[in-house]
């Protein structure tokens, strides 16, 4: 498995892959080639030191919607931009 494969699995960008491992010292960087090596006590260490932590959501503050826009109220949209009279006078004359 590579590291993009870890990336696209976790959706966790590689070059945070690659320095999280690095921190733990288990990447070894070969000829520009990184590989995963651990020995199996230090893997059990690591695993004692960062025990896997459930996620702690309280479900009753969890309010959903759904996003919705309205091209005529959403102000980025294109469709939303009134064209400008005067505006359109100066941009062709490069008077300013």
């Amino acid at each position: 498995m590579s590291i993009m494969d870890i990336s696209k699995i976790t959706s966790i960008m590689a070059e945070d892959i690659v320095f999280t491992l690095n921190q733990l010292g288990i990447l070894k960087i070969i000829s520009g080639v990184y590989f995963v090596a651990a020995e199996k006590g230090l893997l059990q260490t690591l695993a004692k030191k960062y025990p896997v932590k459930e996620p702690r959501v309280d479900a009753s503050k969890l309010h959903w919607s759904p996003f919705v826009t309205d091209v005529k109220r959403d102000k980025f949209s294109i469709h939303s931009k009134k064209p400008s009279v005067e505006g359109d006078e100066m941009r062709g004359s490069g008077g300013f």
